[in-house]
């Protein structure tokens, strides 16, 4: 299979097996990831330099504390202002699109990756991506998970340690494990 047609597969929803190429391709990522967490914090600058050439796109303002995880960053698009505390994982297997002014608490996971519930595909390594949405102003508590093909609508605030399986509408607050809306945000 191609380059090309493997990434087209990865972006797809189906299952798809790694090659080679594609862990070549992963370690340059990683790399780029490495020298980012090793920078010293006081070298915003060099660390902005890094995060352009690592992640899909890196919004005027933003900002991540290290350390910082990610399968790949290339496929995570960064707003503008946008704030992400230490321990940030992306599991961005495919694209994960965080919009303007959002606020990400520490030790958040954002997962587009997963496997199937078939024994045997999992034994031959089977994977498959949902794209993962965060809309603009939300914040997102400490040590949420967010899971394959989840979006969190505009406004929404999720509360610290959920688990969130679902979409999430705008303006609202949802917390807990299935994360669940609470109540609406005026």
């Amino acid at each position: 299979m191609t380059d090309s047609l493997m990434k087209a597969q990865m972006d797809s929803g189906e299952n798809y097996f790694e090659s080679s190429e594609l862990k070549d391709e992963q370690a340059v990522y990683r790399d780029l990831l490495f020298q980012f967490n090793q920078t010293l914090p006081s070298k915003q600058q060099e660390k902005a330099v890094l995060l352009n050439k690592l992640l899909g796109s890196f919004g005027e303002d933003s900002y991540i504390e290290q350390p910082f995880h990610a399968n790949w960053g290339k496929n995570t698009y960064f707003g503008k202002n946008v704030y992400a505390n230490f321990g940030l994982s992306l599991v961005d297997d495919t694209t994960i699109d965080i919009q303007d002014d959002v606020m990400i608490g520490p030790n958040v996971t954002l997962c587009t990756g997963t496997h199937p519930l078939s024994p045997e595909m999992r034994l031959k390594k089977a994977q498959y991506n949902l794209p993962i949405v965060i809309e603009k102003n939300v914040w997102i508590g400490a040590g949420t998970i967010v899971l394959p093909g989840v979006t969190i609508g505009e406004n929404s605030v999720i509360g610290a340690g959920s688990i969130v399986t679902k979409d999430i509408p705008k303006n609202v607050l949802a917390y807990g494990s299935p994360c669940k809306v609470i109540k609406t945000i005026e």
